[in-house]
C-alpha cells in the first residue's frame, strides 16, 4: 500500500486549498486515514482524521470550522479542504493511514503504519 499525497502550493491568508491522498491497494475501506502536518522547527502534529468505512471524522481544535477532511472511496482518497487559511497552517501537510488505529490513539503518529510524503502548504500574510 503506497499513499500519493498532492496539493499544496503557495496562497494568501483567507484563501482555499485542498489536499489530496491517494490510497493504492485494495484496502482503504479498512483504513483509518488522517493529515499531519509539521510547521518549521515545530513538531509533527494531527491535523484531521477520518475512519473510510463509517465516514466519522475528527479535528483538532485551531481547524475545527476551516478545514473538512473527506473521502472518495471509488477513487482510494482522502481530501483535506482548506479554508479561511492563515499563516499559522503553513507547513509540510503529511496523509497517514492505517487499518487497526482505534479512537483513543487517532491523533498519534504512532498509530499509523503508512505515509504519504509531505506536501508543502505556505500561506503568505
Amino acid at each position: 500500500v503506497q499513499l500519493q499525497a498532492s496539493g499544496g502550493g503557495l496562497v494568501q491568508a483567507g484563501d482555499s486549498l485542498r489536499l489530496s491522498c491517494v490510497v493504492s491497494g485494495r484496502t482503504f475501506r479498512s483504513y483509518t486515514m488522517a493529515w499531519f502536518r509539521q510547521a518549521p522547527g515545530k513538531e509533527r502534529e494531527f491535523v484531521a482524521g477520518i475512519k473510510v468505512s463509517a465516514g466519522y471524522t475528527y479535528y483538532t481544535e485551531s481547524v475545527k470550522g476551516r478545514f473538512t477532511i473527506s473521502k472518495d472511496n471509488a477513487k482510494n482518497t482522502v481530501y483535506l479542504q482548506m479554508n479561511s487559511l492563515r499563516p499559522e497552517d503553513t507547513a509540510v501537510y503529511y496523509c497517514a493511514g492505517d487499518t487497526s488505529v482505534i479512537l483513543s490513539n487517532l491523533r498519534s503518529q504512532s498509530a499509523y503504519g503508512r505515509w504519504g510524503q509531505g506536501t508543502l502548504v505556505t500561506v503568505s500574510s
